[in-house]
C-alpha cells in the first residue's frame, strides 16, 4: 500500500503485527493472594518502608473486569491474556460472561460453549493455572452476567426470582360485581405458566389522600375478600358510602434471565434473592456442575472472590417472595396484607396511598423486611459458602430499596461504581458498613462511561476515581479487559460494550489493542500505590451520620458536611441501624468505634427518603442514649423533641419514643439545632473538630488511615460529583494535618507516580497538628505520612525543618536542609529552631523553550483481521506543537508518537541545577526520556517532571512518548459506530519547557 504526505512528512514502509505484540514486557507482580475480610494477608503486610510503597504488592494493584464472550474461549489465549495483564502490573481479572455488542447471540453456539460449559470450565481452569503461575488471583462470577442466575432454572420453580402484580376493578358505591377475578394488568414473561391468587382486597377511594401519582385509599376501608372467591369467580357488592377498588395480588415468576442473553442451554433464569432456596440454586449448581476436584484446587491457590454485580431485578410489579407475609409479621408484629395497597408496584410505581404518615410507615415496614430477607438468606448465605471454598465475596449490594450499609457490614468487600454513584457520599455509605464490621477494602468499578469506548482518557479515569479514593474506595476494578476475538467482532478486536446500541458504548477495552497499553505500567503502579496506602491500618472519619433507610446509589448526601463541611476538610461515613449492634459499636474516650473508624461525634437528621420528617425506631433511639451516656457527642437536626417512629407504631410506642429522645437530648454532649447551618457551631461547642482543617473552602478531598507507624493522608483535587460545575480549579493553600499517634512524628511526602517517600522540609507544628502547603492540579493527588524519623529510609531524623522562606521551595538533600530558587536573589529562610538564614543565589539560568520537534508517529490501522494492527510509520518536524488533530497528515491517525528535540546547554551547566520539564497539554499517556535514560513516570494530570539529573552541558536529546486511544481512527474505519463522535485532540500540544532551579544548602 501507499500513500502521500505533505511536505515536512515521510512514510515508511508498513509493518503488520498481531494486537499487543509491541506491548512492553515487564517483570511479574509480586505474588498475593486473596483480599480477606480482614484486612490484607501477612505477606502484603510489611510496614511502612520505601519499598512497601514504590513496589505494591500484588493483592493491592489494580484489577480487570475481564469480558468473556461466555465459554468459546481457548486457553492459549486466555494464558496469554492473563500475562498481559500481569506484565503491565495488574493484580488480576474477574471473568464474568458479557458480550452486549453482539447482535447475533446464535454464533456463540452457546448449547456447546456457553457459560458452565465444558470449554468455559477449561477456560477458567487455564486463567487460574496461569495467575497462579504469574502471582495474580481470579474472581469469578456469580453467574453468566447479571443478575445471579441458574441455567435450566424455570421462570416457575420455587427457586426463581418472583413479583407480585396487580389487578383491579373500580366499583361505584352500591354497585355488585360479579366475574373472575380483576386478572393481571401485565401478561407474564416469556416461559411463565403459572400464577397463584395471593389477596384480593376491597378499599374505599379517599380523593384527600391522592397524590398527583397515587389514588388515596381510606386505610379502614381494606376488606379481605380472598376467602369470597370461588372457582376464580367473585361476587361482591360495595358499600354505598363512596366509590371503591377492588384488588387482585398474583403471584409468578419474573422470567428474567441474564443480561444480553441468552448464556447458556438450558437457558438461566434468574434466582429469589429473598430465599434460602434462591441461594441454595446457585450453590447448588456450582457444587453439582462446576466445582470439579481440580476447579476446587485452582481456586484454593489463586482463586480471589466470588463477584455479583447490582441487583437488577426486573418486575412488572412488586418484587416478591412466598415468606415475604410471614416475615412481614413476625418483623413487625402485624400482618402486612391489610398495608399490601401501600406497597404494591405497577411498571415501577406505586399506585395507592393511605394518608401521608401512615404510608410512610408501611413502606418502611415493607422495605425492612425486605432488607433483612435479602441481607440474611442471599448476602450471608453466600458469603459463608464462599468461605467455604476458600474465596471471599465482592458484591454491588444495591439495586432494590435495600439497607446496602448493612450489606456493607456482611460482605468480605463491598463494591460501588463510578457509572452508577451520583456522587461521593454513595461511597460513603459503603465505606461505614466496610469500616464498622472491621473489614479492610472498598472497591470500584471504575470507568465506565456511556459512550466513551475507544476514546477514554486515563486523565478523566483518574479525576473519576480520585474522589472516590477520598470517600473511602481503595481498591479498582477496572471496567475493563474484553477477551480477544468474538464471531462477528471487527477491528480492534471483540469488545463486550461496544457496539451498543448502534453507538460506541460504555466503557472501554483496555489492553494491547490500545496504544496507551505501552504505558499502562505507570498507571498500575500509581494505582496500586494509592491502593496500598488506603489499605494499610484503620480508615478514620470524623463523624458518623446516622441514616435510617440505607439506600445508596442515590446521591443523597447528608446536611450541611456534604455541602459545607467536606469543602472545610471534615470526613464522614454513614451508618445504619444494624451497625449499631455490631461488636465494632462501642464508645471509648468519646469515639464511636475507636479501634476502627473512630467517630467523633454521631449526626442525626430527618430521613431524606420519607420527607426529612424527624424520625426514630425506638431501639435505635435507645441504642443512641446508650452511646450518648457512654461519652459520645452527638448533633442532631430537626425537631426529634416531637420525633415519630418510622414504621407503624404500637400503641404507646410514639410516647416512649419522645420519653427516651428527652432524655438524649438531656445528655450534656448532645446538642439540638434547627437550621442545617448551625451544625458546625454545635460540633465546635461540643470541642469536635476534624482531622484535617483549611481556612476557607475548598475542593481539596482527603481520606485518613492510621497505622502503628504513621498517620497516612490522601489528598486530592477533586470534586463530589463528575458533573458538578464549574470545573476544579487549582488550589494552592496551607492544609493543617492532626497526629493521632503517640511519639516524635516528621511529615513525609508520597508521590504515588513515582514511588518517592521523602520527608518534608517546610512545616509547622502545634501540638499535635501539622500544618503545611498543598498545591494540586485539578484531580491531582498526593499522599502525606506523619511517621516516626527514619521511616521510609529517611536519614535526617529530627534535624530542624523550615517554617517559613521566600524561596520557591525548601527541601532535604545529601548536604542537608537546601533551598531551591528558580531565580537569582537573596532569600530568607525561617527555621524550626527560631534561627533565620539568608541565602544568596547568584545565577539561574532562564527557561528553555525548545523550538523545533521531530515527530515519528506510529499510525494504528485495521489489519487483515479483527485482531490484527498494522502500524504505518509517519515523520514530520514541527515548529509549533499543536494537537494531531490540526496536523493535516495525522488528522484521523491514533497510536503512538514520539517527539525529540535537541536542547544545547551553557558549556558551564552542573548537576546542582535541578530541572523541570513542563510538558503542558498532552493526550493521553506519557514517558519521557532524556540523553537515553527514562525519567521518572509522568502525573497524568500534572505532567511535569524532574530531569535534571539527566541533563549535561551541550547537546541534551528529549523524547516524549505519547500514546492516544483509538477513536480518531475507528472514526474513519468505522463511521457507522463511530462516525458521529468528534475528532479528539491528542498529542504534545504544551507550552513545553525546562525551568531550572539554583540549589544552595542552608548554613
Amino acid at each position: 500500500m501507499s500513500e502521500s504526505v505533505s511536505s515536512r512528512g515521510s512514510l515508511t514502509r508498513r509493518t503488520v503485527l498481531a494486537a499487543g505484540v509491541t506491548a512492553g514486557i515487564v517483570a511479574a507482580v509480586g505474588a498475593g493472594g486473596p483480599v480477606a475480610a480482614a484486612g490484607p494477608s501477612a505477606a502484603e503486610g510489611r510496614g511502612p518502608t520505601a519499598d512497601w510503597f514504590a513496589a505494591p504488592a500484588g493483592g493491592r494493584r489494580p484489577r480487570f473486569r475481564w469480558w468473556w464472550p461466555d465459554g468459546l474461549v481457548d486457553a492459549d489465549e486466555i494464558a496469554r491474556e492473563v500475562d498481559r495483564i500481569a506484565d503491565a502490573g495488574f493484580g488480576g481479572a474477574e471473568i464474568a460472561a458479557v458480550h452486549h455488542s453482539l447482535k447475533d447471540k446464535s454464533a456463540l453456539d452457546t448449547a456447546h460453549h456457553g457459560w458452565a460449559s465444558r470449554p468455559w470450565r477449561e477456560g477458567v481452569e487455564a486463567a487460574l493455572r496461569r495467575a497462579a503461575r504469574r502471582g495474580l488471583t481470579i474472581d469469578l462470577t456469580l453467574g453468566p452476567s447479571w443478575p445471579v442466575a441458574v441455567p435450566g432454572l424455570a421462570p416457575d420453580d420455587e427457586a426463581a426470582a418472583r413479583e407480585l402484580v396487580l389487578g383491579r376493578a373500580s366499583l361505584a358505591g352500591g354497585a355488585t360485581y360479579r366475574g373472575p377475578v380483576p386478572p393481571p394488568g401485565h401478561a407474564p414473561a416469556t416461559g411463565v405458566s403459572g400464577q397463584s391468587l395471593v389477596a384480593v382486597q376491597a378499599a374505599r377511594l379517599e380523593p384527600a389522600h391522592s397524590t398527583r401519582k397515587e389514588t388515596g385509599l381510606d386505610a379502614s376501608s381494606v376488606h379481605d375478600l380472598t376467602a369470597a372467591v370461588t372457582d376464580g369467580t367473585l361476587t361482591w357488592t360495595a358499600p354505598e358510602d363512596g366509590d371503591w377498588v377492588l384488588i387482585a395480588y398474583w403471584a409468578r415468576g419474573t422470567g428474567q434471565q441474564p443480561e444480553s442473553g441468552p448464556h447458556s442451554v438450558p437457558a438461566a433464569h434468574v434466582v429469589d434473592h429473598l430465599s434460602a432456596a434462591g441461594t441454595a440454586a446457585v450453590t447448588g449448581f456450582w457444587e453439582r456442575e462446576l466445582l470439579t476436584p481440580s476447579l476446587r484446587g485452582l481456586l484454593k491457590v489463586a482463586g480471589g472472590a466470588f463477584f455479583e454485580d447490582s441487583v437488577e431485578l426486573e418486575t412488572d410489579g412488586l418484587t416478591w417472595t412466598p415468606a415475604l407475609p410471614e416475615a412481614f409479621e413476625k418483623h413487625t408484629g402485624r400482618p402486612l396484607l391489610p398495608f399490601l395497597p401501600a406497597v404494591i408496584l405497577d411498571d415501577g410505581n406505586q399506585v395507592f396511598t393511605f394518608e401521608a404518615q401512615l404510608t410512610r410507615q408501611v413502606r418502611h415496614d415493607f422495605w425492612e423486611t425486605v432488607s433483612h430477607l435479602f441481607n440474611r438468606h442471599h448476602v450471608r448465605a453466600l458469603r459463608d459458602w464462599a468461605h467455604s471454598l476458600g474465596m471471599t465475596l465482592r458484591a454491588q449490594p444495591y439495586g432494590l430499596q435495600t439497607d446496602a450499609i448493612a450489606s456493607a457490614a456482611i460482605l468480605d468487600i463491598p463494591e460501588g461504581e463510578s457509572l452508577g454513584f451520583k456522587n461521593l457520599d454513595d461511597y460513603r455509605c459503603l465505606a461505614g458498613g466496610r469500616d464498622m464490621a472491621g473489614h479492610t477494602v472498598l472497591s470500584c468499578e471504575a470507568g465506565a462511561y456511556n459512550g466513551s469506548a475507544y476514546s477514554t482518557t486515563w486523565d478523566r479515569f483518574l479525576r473519576t476515581m480520585g474522589g472516590a479514593y477520598a470517600a473511602g474506595v481503595n481498591q479498582t476494578v477496572v471496567h475493563g479487559f474484553s477477551y480477544a476475538t468474538a464471531p462477528g467482532a471487527e477491528w480492534p478486536g471483540f469488545a463486550a460494550f461496544s457496539p451498543y446500541n448502534g453507538g460506541p458504548g460504555y466503557g472501554e477495552s483496555w489492553g494491547p489493542r490500545q496504544p496507551t497499553w505501552r504505558h499502562m505500567n505507570d498507571i498500575a503502579d500509581y494505582l496500586g500505590r494509592v491502593h496500598t496506602v488506603l489499605q494499610s491500618g484503620t480508615a478514620r472519619a470524623d463523624v458518623a451520620i446516622f441514616r435510617q433507610t440505607g439506600y445508596t446509589a442515590t446521591g443523597i448526601g447528608a446536611s450541611w458536611f456534604t455541602a459545607t463541611g467536606v469543602p472545610l476538610g471534615w470526613t464522614h461515613q454513614f451508618l445504619s441501624g444494624p451497625l449499631l449492634d455490631l461488636p465494632n459499636a462501642t464508645v471509648s474516650h468519646g469515639r464511636l468505634a475507636p479501634d476502627g473508624p473512630a467517630y467523633k461525634a454521631l449526626f442525626v437528621e430527618g430521613d431524606f427518603f420519607h420527607g426529612s420528617t424527624p424520625t426514630l425506631a425506638l431501639d435505635d433511639a435507645r441504642r443512641l442514649l446508650r452511646l450518648a451516656r457512654a461519652g459520645l457527642p452527638m448533633v442532631l437536626l430537626g425537631a426529634f423533641d416531637q420525633a415519630l417512629t418510622p414504621g407503624v407504631s404500637d400503641e404507646g410506642e410514639t410516647g416512649r419514643l419522645r420519653d427516651v429522645l428527652a432524655r438524649l437530648l438531656a445528655v450534656p454532649t448532645v446538642a439540638r439545632v434547627t437550621d442545617k447551618a448551625a451544625v458546625g457551631d454545635a460540633l465546635a461547642r461540643l470541642g469536635v473538630t476534624a482531622d484535617v482543617r483549611h481556612a476557607t473552602a475548598s475542593t481539596l478531598l482527603n481520606a485518613h488511615r492510621v497505622t502503628r507507624d504513621a498517620d497516612f493522608y490522601y489528598l486530592c483535587n477533586g470534586k463530589h460529583a463528575e458533573t458538578v460545575k464549574p470545573p476544579v480549579a487549582p488550589i494552592d493553600h496551607d492544609v493543617t494535618l492532626r497526629r493521632t499517634r503517640g511519639g516524635t512524628t516528621v511529615p513525609y511526602l508520597l508521590d504515588p507516580w513515582t514511588g518517592e517517600a521523602v520527608r518534608i522540609a517546610r512545616y509547622t507544628e502545634d501540638g499535635d497538628d501539622v500544618t503545611l502547603r498543598v498545591t494540586l492540579q485539578p484531580g491531582q493527588a498526593t499522599i502525606v505520612a506523619l511517621g516516626r524519623p527514619g521511616l521510609f529510609g529517611d536519614r535526617h531524623g529530627t534535624r530542624p525543618h523550615a517554617v517559613a522562606t521566600d524561596a520557591s521551595e525548601v527541601l532535604y538533600t545529601d548536604r542537608g536542609l537546601t533551598v531551591r530558587a528558580a531565580a537569582p536573589g537573596t532569600y530568607t529562610t525561617l527555621l524550626s529552631t527560631g534561627r533565620t538564614v539568608t541565602t544568596t543565589v547568584d545565577s539561574v539560568p532562564a527557561p528553555v523553550t525548545p523550538a523545533r520537534w521531530d515527530l515519528e508517529v506510529e499510525d494504528w490501522y485495521p489489519g487483515s483481521g479483527p485482531t490484527r494492527t498494522e502500524h504505518v510509520r509517519r515523520t514530520l518536524t514541527l515548529d509549533t506543537l499543536l494537537p494531531w488533530s490540526r496536523i493535516q497528515e495525522l488528522a484521523d491517525s491514533a497510536g503512538v508518537g514520539r517527539y525529540r528535540t535537541t536542547v544545547t546547554l551553557p558549556r558551564d551547566w552542573t548537576s546542582a541545577y535541578d530541572t523541570r520539564l513542563e510538558l503542558g497539554q498532552v493526550g493521553d499517556t506519557v514517558r519521557v526520556t532524556v540523553n537515553g535514560t527514562r525519567a521518572a513516570a509522568v502525573d497524568r494530570l500534572h505532567p511535569v517532571v524532574e530531569i535534571g539529573a539527566l541533563l549535561r552541558s551541550g547537546p541534551n536529546v528529549i523524547e516524549v512518548e505519547v500514546a492516544t486511544p483509538l477513536v480518531n481512527r475507528l472514526r474513519v474505519v468505522r463511521p457507522a459506530v463511530f462516525g458521529a463522535v468528534a475528532r479528539q485532540d491528542y498529542g504534545l500540544v504544551g507550552p513545553v519547557r525546562l525551568v531550572p532551579y539554583a540549589r544552595s544548602v542552608l548554613r
